[in-house]
């Protein structure tokens, strides 16, 4: 009877062990991803103008004395904003030494642009920017051959959370996808939740909506509206049960398989003494 108790409180043991020890699931990306499958985004989705963007327009002409008239330039410290966690990714125009006066788009989407006056320029991508104020010169007669290049100053993201490197990107490219970014941030921990990875996008009229992505499933990754990030996005990923738990005293020590032998062994103790005292 007493050899029995004690295999019992072994098999139990051993059982608690093997399940500690099973392969997570909700690890590996594009879990249902196939040889050879093709996937299509909902839409390619460039970065847009909205209120309070900056950015940087230069006329280049022919004629430099000209090109003046239409370049705000003034002695200043860049106006691209930085903290000491902000990250940039690519070269962003800085007018060579840091003297380039930058746009801000104004609340109703429109610049103060010299010469052409106030211009409506949100909702535009930077191309879209730049053929509209070229088109502008030459039809009022202004320049025949300009060339307008536009850069958005201030374009970033921020990601928080359960990432190896997180804070706020900035980046100089007319699309970014939410891979990119993540890996911009050196990939999700361990410890991150894949399945449920959330963006919040403001909508430049005060509100902000939510939206959820799992990682482990290409189509969701694929079809998702925030597949293409806007500026300002925000990347949460959320830690999991294993993480959240090590902010308590005990932490993990309940789910380690030595814990789960020590219950064992203490069970088979509790057992035999019991045995023992019946007889």
């Amino acid at each position: 009877m007493n050899l029995k108790n004690k295999i019992a409180g072994i098999s139990i043991a051993l059982l608690f062990i093997s399940s500690s020890c099973s392969t997570p699931k909700d690890i590996t990306y594009f879990q249902d991803i196939t040889n050879g499958q093709v996937f299509e985004t909902e839409r390619i989705a460039s970065i847009r103008v909205k209120p309070e963007d900056k950015l940087s327009i230069i006329v280049n002409t022919q004629d430099p004395a000209l090109s003046t008239l239409f370049n705000l330039v003034q002695v200043q410290t860049r106006i691209q904003s930085s903290t000491a966690n902000t990250k940039k990714i690519g070269d962003v125009a800085n007018g060579g030494n840091g003297q380039i006066s930058y746009y801000t788009v104004n609340a109703m989407g429109d610049i103060n642009f010299p010469v052409l006056g106030e211009i409506h320029i949100a909702g535009m991508t930077r191309g879209e920017v730049s053929d509209y104020i070229r088109e502008r010169l030459i039809a009022e007669d202004l320049v025949k051959d300009p060339i307008v290049t536009v850069e958005f100053a201030n374009t970033g993201i921020t990601i928080l959370g359960e990432v190896a490197s997180p804070g706020r990107y900035e980046f100089n490219k007319d699309r970014l996808t939410i891979l990119e970014a993540i890996g911009m941030a050196g990939d999700l921990t361990i410890n991150g939740i894949r399945t449920n990875v959330l963006v919040i996008r403001p909508d430049g009229n005060g509100k902000e909506q939510a939206y959820f992505v799992d990682l482990t499933d290409v189509n969701n990754v694929y079809s998702s509206p925030v597949f293409y990030l806007q500026q300002d996005d925000v990347i949460y990923i959320a830690p999991n049960d294993k993480k959240k738990r090590e902010t308590t005293p005990n932490g993990n020590t309940p789910y380690t398989p030595s814990f789960w032998v020590s219950m064992g062994s203490f069970g088979v103790t509790i057992a035999t003494l019991i045995i023992t005292l019946t007889k």
